[in-house]
């Protein structure tokens, strides 16, 4: 699988719940392609609410989310979520700005919590840096 996200952005986040830890690079790729996993099914909802109203443009309301903040206020940059979101769903659909910053929104706080949990993991087992196990862990664990 291709990841569209690049890995920086998703290493700051992760090294902006880790505290003292280090991260290792195979880390940050593990959690980029499951952002783009979780991102892709977001759309495909999302997709199939737009749909349901009669509408070939996803909208923010589609994610559920009412209240769009600013892009500028994410760590994930809008573009490649924009190709996330169009990954899986149909290309007669399109994706509303609204919508990509509300889609990056939420990956960013599944990112966080992620990577919250990965930095646990890897305390627990005494371990100086995050790596993808930690994430692999998490997702083993928690879904």
């Amino acid at each position: 699988m291709n990841v569209e996200l690049p890995f920086a952005p998703v290493d700051t986040i992760i090294r902006r719940n880790a505290g003292e830890l280090r991260v290792s690079a195979d880390a940050s790729r593990e959690l980029a392609t499951r952002i783009q996993e979780h991102g892709s099914e977001l759309a495909i909802d999302a997709a199939e609410e737009a749909t349901a109203d009669g509408r070939k443009t996803l909208m923010a309301q589609d994610f559920g989310v009412e209240a769009v903040i600013d892009k500028d206020d994410l760590e994930l940059p809008v573009a490649p979520v924009d190709r996330i979101a169009r990954l899986e769903i149909d290309d007669r659909y399109r994706v509303s700005m609204d919508a990509r910053v509300a889609l990056a929104d939420i990956l960013e706080d599944y990112a966080d919590n992620v990577a919250r949990a990965a930095a646990i993991l890897a305390r627990h087992a005494d371990r100086r840096t995050i790596t993808d196990d930690d994430i692999e862990t998490y997702f083993s664990l928690f879904e």
